[in-house]
């Protein structure tokens, strides 16, 4: 969307004068004169019509028990955008999310004696990462949120199965069972 160059034909009507004029266009925006899309397959999909259609729910292939009590769900975090690949160099962003968190309920944090921004493990039955808790209202008791962001640092995508989505075939990337251990009280005592 550079000045003074052609856009992709969906961008084509955006430019930064006329953002800056307008306030905001939704895409596709095709033409200067197109008033922009208030919301995207308004009228048909790309491909054609979609059709919707309702399946039973399938529960995760791992569910906490005894040993692992939590369920883990991964995710993006809104300032990283994609994994991190393209915002990690950003020092403004990283000022933002500068490293992985494990966001607990204030429940399961209390019930864990666990203090915010404390440094835990996260543990799985195919492995074990560290990473910084977060207490925040946002998790529901027994859910432990982490981003896939920080790989270098917290490889979380170690902690998840590779069981796959029976009708789909997508991978089970987004939910597994864990259990949290703080530094002090694992093995080894320290990573």
């Amino acid at each position: 969307m550079g000045r003074g160059r052609r856009n992709t034909p969906i961008l084509a009507g955006i430019s930064y004068e006329r953002l800056d004029r307008e306030g905001g266009l939704q895409w596709p925006c095709p033409t200067h004169d197109h008033p922009g899309t208030k919301f995207l397959h308004e009228e048909f999909f790309v491909t054609g019509r979609g059709q919707l259609a309702l399946v039973d729910h399938i529960p995760p292939v791992e569910q906490p028990d005894g040993e692992y009590p939590l369920l883990l769900t991964t995710g993006r975090h809104r300032e990283l955008y994609h994994t991190n690949t393209q915002t990690s160099r950003a020092p403004g962003i990283l000022e933002l999310v500068s490293h992985e968190f494990a966001e607990v309920s204030p429940q399961d944090a209390a019930d864990l004696g666990l203090a915010d921004g404390e440094p835990i493990y996260v543990v799985s039955r195919r492995g074990r990462v560290k990473a910084r808790v977060r207490v925040t209202d946002v998790s529901p008791p027994g859910v432990v949120f982490m981003s896939f962001h920080f790989p270098w640092e917290t490889p979380t995508n170690e902690l998840t199965t590779d069981a796959y989505d029976p009708i789909t075939e997508t991978p089970e990337f987004k939910a597994c069972a864990v259990r949290i251990e703080r530094l002090a009280d694992a093995a080894g005592g320290t990573p």
